[in-house]
This record gives structure tokens, sequence and C-alpha cells, in this order.
């Protein structure tokens, strides 16, 4: 393997994040914080518990993971598609490095970033609301793993897109429906019957209901059907960015 091709790739992209740090911390920080004032503070104290599960606290899973799925998408969509719009995507490809090594210095670099940013957004709840995680290690194996899964999902669609407005299209029009409707604020047993079976369809169902039994033991799914659908995923990632570069769909164009 070609370490200093991996890491060259990684550092620049890292780079990148200390010079936006308003864009790639701050903002996403900021926005969870208000969804956790308005409906944590506002709204939470209202509402019952959810599960034995103080509505503030029940909430947190979700708001993390909504950050995480839209920052992930946008770091590694926006790495790759920067290459392909200035034209040095040519240098990257004519270099002495793989393209199993191109894709993990890119979506290396995104998760890195996502983690970071759902860690930040973990500590930040603290001042918001009292929570408590139950199964440490199965919150940062969903938090890496979701992480790793949306940055290869961004990789795709930075391939795809050829302009700066499809960058934007499957976060905003595709990716955050699904998360809002994803049981983000609710549980899905508090829906109608009809609504809990088409609910099922939605991916980040899975994920959501699987991140919020690590911190409280609680879920909508089974965790080992989230785990098995995440797995799935994460699979069908990896095989559409071999199919891209076995193909050099819109690389060598």
């Amino acid at each position: 393997m070609n370490v200093y091709g991996v890491k060259a790739i990684y550092k620049f992209e890292m780079a990148r994040m200390k010079r936006t740090l308003m864009q790639s911390v701050l903002s996403p920080v900021i926005s969870t914080c208000l969804y956790f004032v308005v409906f944590g503070s506002a709204i939470g104290s209202r509402m019952g518990d959810i599960g034995g599960i103080d509505y503030g606290a029940y909430i947190i899973p979700g708001l993390v993971m909504l950050s995480l799925l839209m920052q992930s998408i946008s770091n590694a969509s926006f790495g790759i598609y920067m290459p392909k719009f200035s034209g040095t995507i040519y240098e990257v490809l004519s270099a002495p490095v793989s393209y199993f090594e191109i894709v993990l210095g890119y979506v290396g670099a995104a998760t890195t970033k996502a983690v970071i940013l759902g860690l930040i957004i973990l500590l930040t709840a603290r001042l918001f609301v009292d929570y408590s995680i139950l199964h440490p290690f199965w919150m940062l194996s969903f938090l890496v793993l979701t992480s790793i899964t949306f940055s290869l999902f961004g990789f795709i669609i930075g391939i795809w897109a050829d302009g700066f407005e499809k960058l934007q299209i499957v976060p905003m029009m595709i990716v955050t429906p699904l998360v809002f409707l994803g049981g983000t604020f609710y549980s899905i047993d508090m829906l109608p019957e009809v609504w809990q079976t088409i609910s099922l369809f939605n991916p980040v169902v899975y994920l959501i209901s699987g991140f919020r039994w690590a911190f409280y033991g609680v879920a909508d799914v089974h965790i080992a059907i989230s785990v098995g659908m995440t797995l799935a995923f994460l699979s069908l990632c990896m095989a559409t960015v071999w199919w891209i570069f076995k193909t050099g769909y819109r690389l060598r164009s």
C-alpha cells in the first residue's frame, strides 16, 4: 500500500476542515443546539416520557444521527467533486495510488470529520439534557459504521454530480426527509399500524433505532436487524464505488 499517497489525500482533506471551521463544525453544532432548545427544552418539557425516557434525552440519538449523515455526505461529496471541477482528478488518477487508496484517503477523512462532529454534539448535549449511554461500545460502533457508510454514499454522489446543485439535491431532498421521518423526534410505535409498516421501508429508521438502543436499551426494531441493514447498505455502497472505478463512470470523461 502507498501509505504516503493515502496520508497526502487524508491530510489535504483534514486541512480543509481547519480552513472552514465555521461551516464544518460550528454551523452544525449551533443548528443542533437550536433543536435541543426548541424540542428538548421548550416542547420537551410539555411532552411525556417515551418508553420511560425523558423526551429531551430521547431525541439526542436522532439529532446526532441527523448531523452525522448530513456531514458525512457533504464532506465526502465535496472532497471528490472539487478535483473533478478543477480538473485535478486526472492527476490523482494518474498518480501511483490504487483506487482503494484513493477511496481510503477521501472517505477516511470524511469519516474522521463526521465522528469528531458527532462526539462534539454529544458533549454539547450535556449542556441541555442529562442522558446516559448504556452500551458505549455499540454507540461508538454505530457512530463509526454510519460515518463510513454515508461517507461512501457521499463519495458516490460527488462522482455522480456534474454541478454544485446536484451535490445538495440528495442530502436536502431525500436524506433530510428520511431522517425526520425515521424516528428522530418520536417512536414509530406511536404511529398508526399502517404507517409503522411504511416506516420500515425507510433505511434511516434502522440507523436511528440501533443508535438509540446503544444509549437507552430501547429500540423500534431489533438491534440485530439494525446492524444487518447498516452492513447491507455499506456493502451496497462499496459495490457501487468498485463499479465506478471499474467502468470509469464520470471519471474518464
